[in-house]
């Protein structure tokens, strides 16, 4: 999702001059394909992963070509200078969760972003150098290469390489964004992406000959990244220009291999993020709760199946809020928030006529070690999470799955560039709470378990998911969008499950959220006033739109999602209009 300043120019340009379509009037049919196919932001992107299952990769091998071709066409939100959550379930039915989240450096310190009188020093977590947490995105996509892919690194980076070397030619909305006012403020970044000025203009092709020479280096010899001459000339980056990280940092860090989080829907089972993801565990808590409805006979998009599921949107962000973070440092109490008891107790908590103030949650008494661990962590404001992120969805003629979340945060990152490299670097040190209890952007929550600490990682919404019956993948999920992802996915997810759409249509429809605090139901722009009316009778504050001051962004989110027809097995891409991805198949 764009930033706000730029997201109303944006929105009104493309529907009044390029007449592009809005969710409420797209197309409602999937892309079908017989075998294979990739659903991402960038048409390139997709592109790049058909073409490398067509000469005989599966998905992973797909889905890390998709990734290193978003690092070059989609540079402000795809990347090799961040991290992410990759899922893969192949046909056998093993599924696989890499975690190669950002890190916080040795050198980080609780308080780094306060100021003497305690105060958070404004911009310091988000622009710039110190914002920069230690990468993760080629150790966990050269990590799923090597382990779960079928052909080298070299001939799945190669088309990353053509494209950073030969260039591409830039939209009219791409050569906007290289206009952001932060990337001026780093020359590094100001030489490679506004020209020095020269600012590029539409149907330019722009070629990026240092991230050419980088990727490079990274298919000759991908461990140069973290301890070799790459790792090296980084690391001298970061030390010129302030920032914290080091070569040991680079040198330490390391992909995560977890155990996904499962759950059952409505006889499907739903596989997803793990911690340090919340978004996992909220999405199950969320469908365990709404198990108790008929939502399908209430109506889509009604007042009633809405009131439901916001209330259990309050309830599992309550619960996000208070016992959510990095499991390497806490206990995470996952396996008694997805307890199908608990979501049943929670369930009785819900008037079926009127919303629950979010002041006045009170979590039931189901499990002793919930109450003991709620006894000592109550929750406080959480920092910021970016909308700024990208996913992308693989599945090939075999039956494997992939899905990937990546990000660099915010939109370009850090805005900074490491000198010669041609690649950005994240500010992902932004998702940690800089002080515990000082609100934010987002009004997200979450408690202390998510403070700043060498080797953390912070934590995050991302929520990659797929959804399996008969021992099959039957759908693809994701999307960007800060706290927003999760109701995304579950929206998504609902849509087909309990309203029978297809995955285009559930993709398409308008999207609602609540996440406790702050306590507002946000709608899209095309909800229908007279649900809107109702849902207010109800006791809910309802806001059309995401508002920032003085701006309001009319939707948000950006789900790029795989179905799979039951009866003739085709993959059904879904790429939503609200961003202008692309599903490609054959």
């Amino acid at each position: 999702m764009r930033s706000p300043h730029r997201l109303l120019i944006l929105l009104f340009l493309a529907l009044v001059v390029a007449g592009a379509a809005n969710p409420a009037t797209a197309s409602t049919h999937p892309v079908h394909a017989a075998h294979a196919i990739v659903v991402s932001v960038h048409e390139l992107a997709s592109h790049v992963g058909v073409k490398i299952m067509q000469a005989g990769g599966n998905a992973v091998d797909a889905a890390v070509a998709t990734g290193f071709a978003l690092a070059v066409v989609h540079p402000a939100a795809g990347n090799i200078g961040g991290g992410g959550f990759m899922l893969i379930r192949m046909a056998d039915g093993k599924a696989r969760f890499l975690d190669y989240r950002e890190m916080a450096p040795a050198a980080a310190t609780r308080d780094m972003y306060l100021d003497p009188q305690g105060n958070v020093i404004e911009g310091a977590s988000d622009i710039g150098y110190k914002a920069i947490g230690v990468p993760g995105s080629v150790a966990g996509m050269v990590y799923a290469e090597q382990k779960f892919g079928k052909l080298t690194l070299k001939q799945v980076m190669a088309p990353a390489i053509q494209l950073a070397r030969e260039g591409y030619a830039l939209s009219w909305e791409e050569a906007v964004d290289l206009h952001d006012r932060h990337l001026a403020e780093f020359p590094e970044s100001r030489r490679v992406f506004q020209r020095s000025g020269d600012y590029y203009k539409p149907g330019e092709v722009f070629r990026q000959p240092d991230l050419a020479r980088t990727l490079e280096r990274i298919a000759e010899k991908p461990d140069d990244f973290y301890h070799g001459s790459l790792a090296r000339e980084l690391a001298a980056a970061m030390q010129k220009g302030g920032g914290l990280i080091t070569a040991d940092d680079l040198a330490r860090y390391e992909v995560k291999e977890r155990e996904p989080v499962r759950g059952t829907y409505r006889g499907y089972e739903v596989i997803s993020a793990p911690p340090p993801s919340s978004g996992g565990a909220v999405l199950i808590e969320i469908l365990n709760i709404l198990e108790g409805y008929d939502l399908g006979k209430m109506g889509e998009r009604s007042a009633q199946s809405m009131h439901y599921t916001v209330e259990a949107f309050r309830r599992a962000f309550f619960d996000r809020a208070e016992f959510m973070g990095d499991p390497d440092f806490a206990k995470i109490p996952v396996a008694q928030l997805i307890d199908k008891r608990y979501a049943a107790a929670w369930l009785e908590t819900i008037d079926p006529a009127h919303a629950t103030p979010s002041k006045d949650l009170k979590r039931p008494a189901v499990f002793s070690a919930l109450e003991q661990y709620a006894a000592g962590h109550p929750p406080v404001m959480a920092p910021h999470e970016s909308n700024h992120t990208t996913h992308y969805s693989v599945m090939d003629a075999d039956g494997n799955a992939v899905a990937v979340t990546t990000t660099i945060n915010d939109w370009f990152g850090s805005r900074v560039t490491a000198d010669g490299l041609g690649f950005l670097l994240n500010d992902e040190m932004d998702d940690f709470s800089s002080k515990p209890g000082v609100p934010n952007g987002d009004g997200l929550i979450q408690s202390n378990t998510n403070a700043i600490g060498p080797g953390k990682r912070p934590l995050s919404s991302m929520t990659p998911t797929m959804v399996v019956r008969d021992g099959k993948t039957v759908m693809v999920l994701g999307s960007p969008g800060s706290s927003k992802i999760i109701t995304t996915v579950a929206n998504v997810l609902m849509g087909v499950v309990d309203y029978g759409m297809n995955i285009q249509e559930a993709v398409n429809a308008p999207r609602f959220h609540n996440q406790w605090m702050p306590d507002v139901v946000n709608v899209e722009q095309w909800f229908s006033p007279d649900t809107v009316n109702l849902l207010q009778h109800m006791g809910y504050d309802v806001e059309v739109g995401l508002h920032y001051g003085t701006h309001v962004a009319p939707y948000w989110s950006d789900a790029e999602c795989i179905a799979v027809d039951a009866k003739t097995g085709e993959r059904l891409g879904a790429s939503d209009v609200r961003d202008g991805g692309k599903a490609v198949g054959y």
